[in-house]
């Protein structure tokens, strides 16, 4: 028998990591944390890691990444099957994580010794998306590019005579990034359904499309630079950040754009990506960079300047949940006009500065969350099912109560062999 055990990722937003075992043999689907009371991690076991094989990798943001290094640091001497522009990102998660760690005065439960042991094999390197890989006697896979963040994949595992799909954070409805519709087997191989799905449903029962969103962002921003108020956009530096920043650009061609570098840095990395890009993404980004509107700021002179000259400017600052220096600098400096926006387009954990701000009444800088799609609703959940179909589907990255709804709204429709499980937990298939 075959077993998935959730060391974290499912019932909640964060610490993805999924353990696949059969017989003495364990994988590992992702490995991250979670950005709660100064960091949280996956329930590891370390009585698996000697039998444990391989890990995939699906992209690098913290929720997916930021445990790799325990699972060194308790023994294990294996490789993490993940993406080239991956691992070129997570050291700058890394560095954030340890921030992170330090600004709640908790030590990091690793150190560099354990991140620089990671052992990567880029896919790119073994095989183009979408072809099957030998990992090793018994084990073949394949990826597809996933829509969320460059380098974000999905995987199916064909291994121990079980089909497994684990879609990583999926959307085909990102602005710049290419998404590749999963395919489990093709031609005389094909087989109606995987032995297990892991999927993306962080956004539950959530009926709305990326333009239902981007409508509600359109409006709020325009009445905002319609008083010369400015918008602070607070977004993560690698992923959702460029593309409403190359959104803004072409909305409002009129605003000035005050652009910190680090975000700049990492949209001149995803420009010298266009593998990762729609067709017309890098034509897109070109246009914002010629644009003659930029104010890039790295120091704080150098944004008080940008500040003085623009009037009814768009700020974009590091990070989503506001826990940077930065964003919070930003946010005194504008927090005392009505007639100024802070927009928060991303999950905010608990307890972050961005959720304080949201939950606290204030007379001054309006303070609002409209989400960014990166990620799946009810109707994206709907079309995987059908892509994917399989005998047991595990519905991931949200919170029990979300999930089950969810699940309760699927089964009503017909769907069947739908899990919601927490960590801890164990599903035979």
């Amino acid at each position: 028998m075959t077993h998935l055990t959730i060391w974290g990722g499912a019932g909640e937003h964060g610490r993805s990591s999924y353990l696949l075992q059969h017989e003495d043999q364990a994988l590992l689907l992702d490995c991250g944390g979670k950005k709660e009371r100064g960091g949280q991690y996956p329930l590891i076991g370390e009585e698996v890691l000697p039998h444990l094989k391989a890990v995939f990798l699906s992209h690098a943001h913290e929720d997916h990444s930021m445990a790799i290094p325990l699972l060194y640091k308790h023994g294990f001497k294996g490789q993490v099957w993940t993406t080239r522009a991956t691992a070129q990102q997570l050291p700058l998660y890394f560095q954030t994580w340890n921030r992170y760690a330090r600004s709640q005065s908790i030590d990091l439960p690793y150190d560099d010794r354990h991140i620089d042991a990671i052992d990567y094999v880029f896919l790119e390197d073994k095989s183009a998306a979408g072809d099957w890989i030998e990992v090793f006697p018994g084990l073949r896979m394949k990826w597809g590019r996933s829509g969320h963040l460059p380098g974000s994949v999905w995987f199916v595992l064909n291994w121990a005579g079980k089909l497994i799909y684990f879609s990583g954070d999926y959307t085909e409805e990102s602005g710049l990034l290419a998404a590749d519709r999963p395919v489990l087997l093709q031609g005389a191989q094909q087989q109606a359904y995987a032995d297990l799905a892991i999927i993306d449903a962080a956004y539950g029962a959530d009926p709305d499309s990326q333009a239902v969103g981007l409508m509600e962002l359109e409006k709020v921003t325009r009445e905002t630079l319609r008083h010369n108020g400015t918008v602070l956009y607070p977004v993560p530096t690698y992923g959702r950040g460029q593309e409403l920043l190359v959104w803004a650009s072409e909305i409002f061609p009129e605003a000035d754009l005050i652009v910190e570098q680090v975000l700049m840095e990492q949209l001149h990395q995803l420009a010298a990506m266009p593998d990762w890009l729609h067709d017309n993404a890098l034509a897109r980004i070109e246009a914002l960079l010629a644009c003659g509107r930029l104010h890039i700021v790295a120091e704080e002179g150098e944004r008080e300047q940008a500040l003085s000259r623009s009037e009814g400017a768009i700020i974009f600052t590091d990070d989503g949940m506001m826990q940077s220096e930065t964003a919070q600098w930003y946010y005194k400096r504008l927090a005392n006009s009505t007639y100024n926006t802070i927009l928060m387009t991303g999950h905010l954990a608990a307890g972050s500065y961005g959720e304080l701000l949201l939950r606290k009444n204030s007379i001054g800088a309006q303070v609002h969350h409209v989400r960014y799609k990166v990620h799946q609703g009810l109707p994206d959940v709907r079309n995987m099912l059908e892509w994917v179909p399989s005998r047991a589907t595990v519905l991931a990255h949200a919170s029990k109560t979300r999930t089950d709804r969810l699940l309760t709204v699927l089964r009503h429709e017909g769907h069947h062999m739908l899990h919601s499980l927490c960590p801890g937990e164990t599903l035979p298939f």
